[in-house]
Parts: structure tokens; sequence; C-alpha cells
């Protein structure tokens, strides 16, 4: 119920009508009885300034950023989260008493995703396509958590400009080693497999329209002894984890972990508690097909 204490917290995305967050984040204030109401708002680049000072001038306790924002809002925060501040990118804001912090929980949701198959991060290799937000995150949280490699595959363009940069950083302030593959050297990409603990695609490949092609379409590349991870989550069962099935990988996840554990950390840096995974994710998730 509203009332005259509710503090606001939103999303701050363009577009932003399709987002879950909302759903997720009510569901969890409900369940908890916290006093708080989570709505969608329309921003992009052009209005993100505003939407910053408004988090401040209606004492928001915070905000989601979502595309195409996570990099513009950088220059507007007080302080940025270690993740954050590696990135340049951020997609949690947290307002305490007028002084916003940006943080990256897309990363920590993936290896929290990982943790909760039981599957060990520290001293492990991985191997992960896609160099858009979503890949960047995933590969300086990796790094910052403890995977000691990552072969970070992209197409030549600007992400793949910008993910070198990214990984020069990376290997001058963690232990991990990054390494940038061309992703349309198939020879390159199957070898790197090989040796591989964990394979994560952070691309498009996979979802409507693309939902019936895989950047991986032979079980060979892949070894039972590895997780294999689409970060798409509808549908519930993409191309790659049906090739990796077949494969007879041992753990095949797709993006609803990520999706959940990522949104449970920005509930965390909100209330100073644990989101209800397992009751948000049956009141979002369980209840409506993907």
């Amino acid at each position: 119920m509203i009332d005259a204490n509710t503090v606001l917290l939103g999303l701050l995305a363009s577009p932003c009508r399709h987002s879950i967050s909302p759903a997720m984040h009510n569901a969890a204030f409900d369940k908890l009885g916290i006093n708080y109401a989570y709505l969608s708002f329309d921003v992009d680049t052009d209005t993100i300034k505003g939407a910053v000072d408004a988090i401040r001038v209606l004492k928001m306790r915070g905000a989601n950023v979502s595309m195409p924002n996570k990099r513009a809002v950088v220059q507007y925060m007080d302080k940025l989260s270690p993740a954050a501040e590696i990135i340049q990118a951020v997609n949690t804001i947290v307002n305490d008493d007028g002084i916003l912090t940006g943080h990256n929980t897309d990363g920590i949701g993936f290896v929290q995703s990982l943790i909760d198959e039981g599957i060990e991060v520290k001293g492990k290799k991985l191997v992960l396509a896609g160099a858009g937000g979503a890949g960047t995150a995933i590969a300086t949280q990796a790094a910052l958590d403890g995977f000691y490699e990552i072969a970070f595959f992209n197409r030549k363009n600007a992400r793949f400009e910008n993910a070198e940069k990214l990984a020069e950083k990376i290997n001058q302030e963690t232990d991990c080693k990054v390494t940038m593959h061309d992703l349309n050297d198939k020879e390159d990409f199957r070898k790197s497999l090989e040796t591989a603990d964990v394979y994560c695609d952070a691309t498009s490949v996979g979802m409507v329209p693309l939902e019936e092609m895989s950047l991986i379409e032979d079980p060979a590349w892949f070894h039972e002894d590895m997780a294999v991870c689409d970060i798409v989550y509808a549908p519930r069962t993409t191309k790659l984890m049906k090739v990796a099935k077949k494969a007879n990988v041992r753990h095949v996840i797709n993006g609803l972990g990520m999706v959940l554990n990522q949104g449970a950390a920005a509930f965390e840096l909100w209330c100073n508690q644990k989101m209800p995974i397992e009751y948000v994710k049956k009141q979002v998730f369980d209840e409506v097909k993907m």
C-alpha cells in the first residue's frame, strides 16, 4: 500500500516498458513489508542528468540504469564501486543522503549464478563471447572474483577496441589474465574452448528473433567437464544450451540466475537485506511463460 512514507526507486532506461525489474522488486518489497515502490521511467542520454538530479531532489533511495544510459550516467555519480570504476558503466545507483554511488551488479549476478549451481570460479578459465554491456561487466567481475584467465571474443569493431582497453585495465588491476580474440577466427575459438572451465555467451544470439541460432553448433567443441552459460533467459532453453546438452556438458545454465542475482544484489544495496529470491522467482518467472 502506497502512503505518505513510501520511498521511490526506479528504472532509468529507454525503452523501459518491457523490463521485469518493477515486478521483481515490488514483489520482494511486498513479501518483506518494505515501504518502497519501484517504477519504470523512460529516460535516455539526453535526459539522464535531469533524472539523476531528481533522485537527489525527490530523495529516492536509488535506481537501476539500463541502455542507453549505463555509461552516460557515470559522470554524474559521486562515487563508483570497484567494478563500475573499471567498466566505466553503472546499472545501480544508491542514494545515501544525497551522495550517489554507482555500482554494476550485472557481473555479480553472473558469478553468483555459477556459484548457485555449485560451479567453482577461483583459479578457473572463462571463455566469453560478446563485448557489449553484459560481457564487459561479466569479464570484470569474473576477474575480481578469482578467475585466473579470460579469453574474450568479439568481432573486430568498436566494441572490440573498447574491450581491448578494458582488458588492459583488468590485467593491470587484478591477477587475472585477459586476452582479446576475433570471434570470426573459428579455429582460435574452438581451441580456446578445449581448456575452458566455463563458456559464457553474452551476445544476443539465442534470443528472439535469433532464437534458432547459436555461435557454436558442433557439440564436439565442448567437453563434459565444463559449464556452458547463455545469459538469455527467454527462451529458457536456447540453441546453444541444446548443443551443450548433446555434448553431455556437466553444467548447462540459462540467464535466469544472472538476472535474478543481479537484481538481488541491487536490492541488498538499497535495503540492507537479502531479496527473497525463491519467492520472486515463483511470482515473476515461474508463473509467466517465457
